[in-house]
């Protein structure tokens, strides 16, 4: 194993101000199980998962109570024993609503009178655990599905599907995304410092699904704490392994511009998929996770999340159960110093806003953010001034200016001739815009749109294919 410094910088990228400074000394903190907890079908890429129990039942910490409904889902467990008191549409930090199973986690069971363990012994095996090195790759692919693993970066793809390239393609790079190159997050910071170890059992067990791939392993340079934990963690590791140190360059984070900055390769437009050069790119944090699954029988029900911001009494990495409401987390790290003029999940480049505190976490909710009017500017947006910002930031090498203009105009046409599908909604347009125009939520609109008119298209295909 060895570290070097990645050879290969892309084009565009921004520099916000990072404010890491608040949280990334702060020790992971488990959390007491609240309450309530609501609990979505849709934490992930995908299907959301079809709900399995109903009003009155009574589960137990780790119980399916969503199924994987398609080839692109996860399951999901329930993240502490509680009582079920209703499934129901909630909102989620995207903004949308789906299903969501709320418990009561201070019922007691029926016919037993004795309250729900909670969080129980977390750590606790739920599914059996396996000896990894003896266990074959299709029981390991199982593991990962059944324990309900996604990608904990942000998008939520389902990892078992991800680990089982389709005939044809073959896994040559496994590249472990430790940039977190989003301002304020500190979770996947934490994470390297505090659990290197499962980080590399994680590893070697992807390892051995995949084929043995080569090894990369992403970090920025401003971490330097989380680049010797790993070093030391990987020291004498076997096999092709590099830690690649990356200069500070947000989206840096970003799967694609990480393979580039890794490996050097470019994956192509959509539908292409980093697998078509070879690569699959991972969280640290579904690195890890995937280690708990196996070894010691642990579904996916919990994750750390950064709790930051100058509004916040104290900011904290915090690792909570999934369902956990965002009111229940700044209540856990002292309520608000401040009362806060804006509310994010996420960061402050690609999370979203959000209305309300009672919007709960799930398997990807890497950070919630609370700003006072310090942080907050009131802006309107105005015409395009044809200053080309937007064209230098973009790291896709996309012109985003014209892109709004024709999403303004309503010509989605225009926008998807303009390749706005290869958008990654990173946000730099945006950030670098001095016109304050809102350009990532413009290209969100158009391809939203563009879905919408493929998903039909493909509907009235199979429709006239049936007849």
């Amino acid at each position: 194993m060895r570290t070097v410094k990645s050879p290969f910088k892309f084009k565009g990228g921004v520099h916000p101000d990072y404010n890491k400074e608040l949280a990334r000394d702060k020790a992971i903190e488990r959390m007491p199980v609240p309450a309530e907890l609501v609990v979505s079908m849709s934490q992930h890429l995908g299907a959301p998962a079809k709900c399995v129990v109903k009003v009155g039942d009574f589960v137990t910490r780790g119980q399916l109570i969503g199924e994987k409904n398609g080839f692109i889902s996860v399951c999901v467990r329930a993240p502490a024993d509680g009582k079920v008191k209703a499934v129901e549409k909630r909102l989620g930090p995207a903004g949308g609503k789906a299903d969501a199973v709320i418990f009561d986690t201070t019922a007691k069971e029926e016919g037993n009178g004795e309250p729900g363990t909670g969080n129980g012994e977390a750590g606790t095996a739920i599914l059996p655990p396996l000896e990894w090195k003896s266990a074959s790759r299709e029981e390991l692919l199982k593991r990962v599905e059944e324990a309900g693993i996604c990608g904990m970066g942000g998008a939520g793809f389902p990892t078992n599907v991800k680990l089982n390239p389709p005939p044809g393609k073959r896994c040559e790079y496994l590249i472990l995304n430790g940039a977190e190159c989003e301002p304020y997050l500190t979770a996947d910071f934490r994470l390297m410092l505090e659990r290197a170890d499962r980080i590399r059992v994680g590893v070697e067990i992807m390892r051995k699904i995949l084929g043995g791939p080569a090894v990369r392993i992403a970090i920025e340079e401003n971490k330097p704490e989380a680049i010797a934990a790993m070093e030391k963690a990987f020291a004498d590791i076997e096999g092709n392994v590099e830690i690649v140190v990356l200069p500070v360059l947000y989206p840096q984070g970003s799967e694609k511009h990480q393979i580039f900055a890794t490996v050097g390769r470019v994956v192509p437009e959509p539908p292409a998929l980093p697998i078509d050069v070879g690569c699959v790119v991972e969280n640290v944090g579904t690195v890890a996770a995937i280690a708990d699954a196996v070894e010691k029988g642990e579904p996916l029900l919990e994750r750390v999340t950064t709790v930051s911001g100058d509004a916040v009494a104290e900011p904290k990495n915090v690792l909570a159960p999934s369902g956990t409401k965002y009111s229940d987390l700044i209540a856990f790290c002292g309520g608000e110093k401040v009362p806060p003029a804006k509310l994010i999940s996420g960061g402050t480049m690609m999370g979203f806003a959000v209305s309300t505190p009672e919007i709960a976490t799930t398997k990807t909710t890497s950070g919630l953010l609370l700003l006072s009017s310090k942080r907050v500017f009131q802006y309107s947006s105005q015409a395009c001034i044809n200053c080309g910002r937007c064209v230098r930031a973009c790291p896709m090498n996309l012109n985003a200016a014209e892109i709004a203009k024709a999403v303004e105009s309503d010509d989605v046409k225009a926008a998807e001739d303009l390749h706005v599908m290869t958008c990654i909604e990173c946000g730099a347009c945006s950030f670098s815009c001095p016109a304050y125009r809102p350009i990532t939520q413009f290209c969100r609109r158009a391809k939203n749109s563009i879905r919408a008119r493929m998903a039909a298209e493909k509907a009235k295909a199979a429709a006239a294919a049936a007849k």
